[in-house]
């Protein structure tokens, strides 16, 4: 059907199903199946931890508290969840985790 829309995985706002990016909430991947932002892997909403590399998916959003999925952007508040590897030669934002996805230096 013509102009079908389904609802982003993040906000539930309706967009086109071949979107790249949710205009509203500004995720990846809006229509598609979520993902560890770490190894891509396919996810479900609720899940602590992903199932193929043991990242935590779940996070305390420093700016309004609440828990929210790991990510770029924090799903209640919109905040950035981005942080930087520390390696000076490196200096890759990214998404929240245990190490650099890009040099695997330890981010916190």
């Amino acid at each position: 059907m013509v102009g079908y829309k389904h609802p982003c995985n993040y906000c539930d706002k309706l967009v086109p199903k071949d979107a790249k990016i949710c205009p509203y909430c500004g995720k990846s991947d809006p229509t598609g199946p979520l993902r560890c932002p770490i190894c891509r892997s396919p996810i479900e909403p609720g899940w602590l931890l992903c199932s193929h590399c043991g990242q935590k998916l779940q996070i305390r959003c420093p700016q309004c508290g609440k828990d929210t999925l790991v990510g770029d952007k924090c799903v209640q508040c919109s905040a950035s969840l981005m942080v930087v590897c520390p390696n000076k030669k490196c200096k890759h934002p990214q998404p929240p985790g245990e190490v650099c996805i890009m040099c695997g230096k330890q981010l916190k």
